[in-house]
């Protein structure tokens, strides 16, 4: 019994060893691949946010690799939190036909109708929940006093396109077809969203523009959101491809995810091989660097040469140009139908010029946008808006 116990011993410490060994070598390897800009307002509290984001992904890995559970899953377990408690709300969950949604109601009574803000989460499509944004929810509700709902959509890579989209489209007109049995005024209705959650929401804002059996949405407020899968080496792709928390590989990874439930073809996609020259060229009036202010492309942007694929690839991600996954690339009949926009982008994003074209495809459509720039702002900043210890003063 000694002996076996001293093995056991042995082989716990040997195998906890090993694990914490391959998770430092990780860690030290994505650190060393990675760029934290001098232009980021405390760059030491990004980095430390970029080493627990990669010792999670790597800890699910190895977990992943031994039988136990997928990074995915290990990832999604990590991120959850305990339900947010508000004193000044009331919070319940509900189903809008088959879509779980999050209620976020002010306690405080209103002598008028309130403001509805539906609330797509980001999370790549892939990760995100109600308790991930739950405190961002919480103060939208609270300090605007609106009735915000929150979407918990399917999630890559079980549930593929159009699944998300689907159903943040589906709750939203549940919701609109529905507002005043919750108070809410039928004219003032807002789509919302962060990243991938900007992208959902952009969707389905250009879905229902026009509909006239519904209202007409009183605005959509798009946070850094990715817009478009056409083109991966438009300038802000280039100068923050390496920047924490979100890598160009990264944002590849996951809209593949949502669109196939694998990340096959990523090197193509990456390199612009995965779209015929002539489609690009069809697109080239929406997606282009030519339609990105030249003060953005002084960060060492280098124009990328147009290259060709074959048919086997691009079938495979043929979807890209449906404006419902890309909604940059939705005709002008239906932009210009579109409410008042809010778009945030920040400087250090990858997904900075998604926005950026975006908003200018909107203006030249006739829609009003108001836009934030967040000159040390990167990717994933606003969530965090309430962390004592991890906040930022841009996400503030």
């Amino acid at each position: 019994m000694a002996v076996a116990y001293v093995l056991l011993v042995l082989f716990s410490a040997v195998f906890v060893g090993g694990f914490i060994l391959l998770v430092m070598a990780a860690i030290n390897f994505d650190l060393f691949n990675s760029e934290i800009p001098p232009g980021v307002t405390h760059p030491v509290k990004l980095r430390i946010i970029h080493i627990i984001s990669i010792s999670t992904f790597m800890v699910g890995r190895i977990l992943e690799n031994i039988g136990i559970c997928s990074q995915i899953a290990f990832v999604r377990y990590m991120q959850g939190r305990s339900p947010e408690t508000d004193p000044k709300l009331f919070i319940k969950d509900l189903w809008f036909e088959k879509v779980p949604v999050r209620i976020y109601q002010p306690k405080v009574p209103s002598a008028r109708q309130r403001r509805g803000v539906m609330f797509f989460h980001g999370g790549g499509w892939v990760f995100g929940s109600f308790e991930t944004h739950e405190e961002m929810c919480c103060y939208i509700a609270r300090e605007s006093e609106s009735l915000v709902i929150a979407v918990g959509y399917r999630l890559a890579p079980e549930h593929k396109y159009p699944a998300a989209y689907e159903d943040c489209l589906n709750a939203t007109i549940h919701f609109m077809r529905n507002t005043e049995h919750y108070g809410v005024d039928p004219a003032n209705v807002i789509v919302c969203g962060d990243s991938a959650g900007g992208n959902l929401a952009a969707a389905v804002s250009q879905a229902i523009a026009g509909r006239p059996d519904l209202p007409k949405l009183r605005a959509q407020i798009l946070i850094y959101p990715g817009l478009q899968a056409v083109d991966f080496n438009l300038p802000s792709y280039q100068q923050n491809q390496r920047v924490p928390p979100l890598f160009r590989e990264q944002a590849a990874f996951c809209v593949l995810q949502y669109l196939n439930g694998h990340a096959a073809n990523m090197e193509e996609v990456l390199g612009g091989a995965h779209i015929p020259i002539d489609i690009k060229l069809k697109y080239s009036k929406w997606v282009s660097p030519d339609n990105i202010p030249e003060k953005f492309k002084v960060r060492g942007y280098k124009p990328h040469v147009l290259l060709d694929c074959t048919t086997e690839v691009f079938e495979k991600v043929k979807r890209f140009c449906e404006p419902n996954l890309c909604p940059l690339l939705a005709e002008d009949a239906v932009v210009h139908q579109l409410p008042e926009s809010f778009i945030l982008t920040c400087e250090y994003d990858v997904l900075r010029d998604d926005g950026l074209l975006y908003k200018k495809r909107l203006e030249d459509n006739g829609v009003q946008v108001t836009w934030c720039h967040l000159e040390d702002g990167f990717h994933g900043i606003i969530p965090m808006f309430n962390n004592v210890w991890l906040s930022f003063p841009g996400g503030k």
